[in-house]
């Protein structure tokens, strides 16, 4: 059960190490900048392997969350980068990160009552 939390913590860390690279970035900033682009990507690929990492029983008791598409953004990014569209992945950054993070947070205090983030920030 210790890997999955530290599974769980690095999909937290990631999120949080995205929404640190977007602070006052715009789309069209995000777009221009090979630099930060570069950056959330390996953010979502650590997001993408970790979650595919879970436990199975752990997916099934939190459905909710689309693991399966998780997983297949991250192949994507790492075996087909040169098919990616950047606004994919601009939203994925900017909307859905967000709410991963927070049903993954949910998990962790839910089912680690120990648990403490790593990185508040």
């Amino acid at each position: 059960m210790r890997r999955e939390l530290l599974y769980l913590q690095d999909i937290i860390e990631a999120a949080d190490a995205i929404r640190r690279f977007l602070r006052e970035v715009s789309e069209a900033d995000f777009l221009q900048s090979d630099l930060i682009q570069s950056a959330v990507l390996q953010k979502l690929m650590i997001i993408g392997e970790a979650s595919a990492r879970v436990s199975d029983e752990t997916k099934i008791r939190h459905s909710e969350i689309p693991w399966k598409q998780i997983t297949g953004f991250r192949n994507i990014a790492v075996h087909a980068y040169f098919t990616i569209k950047l606004e994919t992945v601009w939203e994925t950054a900017t909307t859905d990160v967000p709410v991963l993070r927070e049903q993954v947070l949910k998990i962790l205090q839910d089912e680690f009552p120990d648990f403490e983030l790593r990185n508040k920030n």
